[in-house]
């Protein structure tokens, strides 16, 4: 069983900047590509960022040059700086990671979310 943590998120005013964590633990033989998706309410969830086991990196258009997302490998963990921060940040951040667990079974796993209201 794997389980992926998140935290980091809260209440910010617009220009701001928080940083989000995501660890994942449990019968992990590697993780693969992890991510950061949101969802404002009322809308769909959306990519936002995401980084390879190399640590190539992409960010959707929205966020790009405000937003960085960086990963640990020897702690499993991702995270994403967010600077710059707009009124329309405010959504649930949910992070992915795609998995191979010590059966070797590859496995996309989410996060519970962590809410990020920024206010104007």
């Amino acid at each position: 069983q794997v389980q992926l943590v998140e935290s980091g998120g809260g209440l910010v005013q617009a220009g701001g900047s928080l940083r989000l964590s995501c660890q994942a633990s449990g019968s992990i033989f590697r993780v693969n590509a992890m991510g950061w998706y949101r969802q404002a309410p009322g809308k769909q969830r959306d990519w936002v960022a995401s980084i390879t086991s190399g640590g190539s990196t992409n960010y959707a258009d929205s966020v790009k040059g405000r937003f960085t997302i960086a990963r640990d490998n020897a702690k499993n963990t991702v995270y994403l700086q967010m600077n710059s921060l707009k009124p329309e940040d405010t959504a649930d951040y949910y992070c992915k990671a795609e998995v191979v667990s010590t059966a070797r079974v590859t496995y996309n796993y989410w996060g519970q979310g962590t809410q990020v209201t920024v206010s104007s």
